[in-house]
């Protein structure tokens, strides 16, 4: 049992990736892509950017998750991805959709 507890908390010390990362309320709705036309008939409300730490690295465990918070913070509810992949986005376009 104390190693399991070292362990975690090893992990938590010294991996970003490994430490818990809270989604915005609603959040977990915001839809993400990177095909114009699902966001054709939505409206831009804000680019968004993935932050970087200070080594210029995305952290791959949060990327997905600070962009969907960006987009809540615009008031949208979809994400058009213009860099990065749909796993690890590093910047795109807030969308609000009907």
């Amino acid at each position: 049992m104390l190693r399991k507890t070292f362990l975690v908390v090893a992990c938590l010390a010294c991996f970003p990736g490994c430490t818990p990362f809270a989604l915005a309320p609603g959040a977990e709705k915001v839809r993400v892509s990177n095909v114009a036309g699902d966001v054709a008939g939505c409206t831009a409300v804000g680019n968004i950017k993935v932050p970087e730490d200070s080594d210029g690295l995305i952290s791959n465990g949060h990327a997905l998750a600070e962009l969907k918070n960006q987009v809540i913070g615009f008031g949208g509810n979809a994400a058009f991805v213009t860099e990065g992949t749909l796993a690890m986005p590093w910047s795109g376009i807030a969308y609000h959709c009907p």
